[in-house]
């Protein structure tokens, strides 16, 4: 009975595993078309979206790589700390990730922000005034960032799902396929910005 129950679970956990590298690999298609988009109108308006990528602030887009670097470090040794059932270092781990997605959006919330002052939003008047290229930059660098901050969004409620059921015990060292799946998730939110950030701040 034992050995048809770990069976059983094995099953349940090696099917788990395989459904999140599906989800991922979706993913990666619905991204890469958008940069496989952004790469065709770079090059057909090379010079408009220049001058649309000069009024990206650099900095903020450096401050937030740093960030989800780090973040993606901490979920890993997350994941390693319930494996080796420490719990409490597991706990301040996915906190310390959880903490740097919400610096992540804090900044983008600025840098969105900014752009609304000067009217640079999908809609307005200063936007519709611009050349096509910067228009379609814009556009896409609204539609991409939006996109990524939604699965930022979606990754922090993931971990702090995990946060609720590891202090319950429900996550540990013999069950973690959730927080292991989760961590996938974010190490695919990393790797999406990785490629974001210098499409969109550093080639001009």
């Amino acid at each position: 009975m034992s050995d048809s129950h770990n069976n059983i679970e094995h099953f349940d956990n090696e099917a788990g595993k395989m459904g999140m590298w599906i989800f991922l690999f979706t993913e990666l298609f619905l991204f890469g078309g958008l940069f496989l988009v952004y790469a065709v109108f770079r090059t057909k308006y090379s010079a408009d979206f220049h001058a649309g990528a000069s009024e990206l602030n650099s900095f903020i887009g450096t401050l937030n790589t740093v960030f989800l670097l780090t973040s993606s470090m901490t979920v890993a040794m997350s994941l390693t700390a319930i494996q080796k059932n420490n719990k409490n270092l597991a706990l301040f781990l996915v906190s310390v990730t959880i903490m740097l997605a919400a610096l992540f959006m804090m900044n983008k919330y600025f840098e969105w922000s900014h752009k609304f002052e000067f009217k640079i939003y999908p809609g307005s008047s200063v936007l519709k005034n611009m050349n096509r290229g910067e228009l379609l930059f814009f556009g896409l660098y609204y539609m991409m960032t939006g996109l990524h901050a939604l699965h930022v969004l979606v990754g922090m409620i993931l971990l702090s799902i995990n946060l609720v059921k590891i202090k319950r015990g429900v996550v540990n060292m013999k069950r973690y396929l959730l927080l292991e799946n989760s961590a996938l998730y974010w190490h695919l939110v990393d790797l999406i910005w990785i490629f974001l950030f210098p499409l969109l701040y550093l080639i001009t």
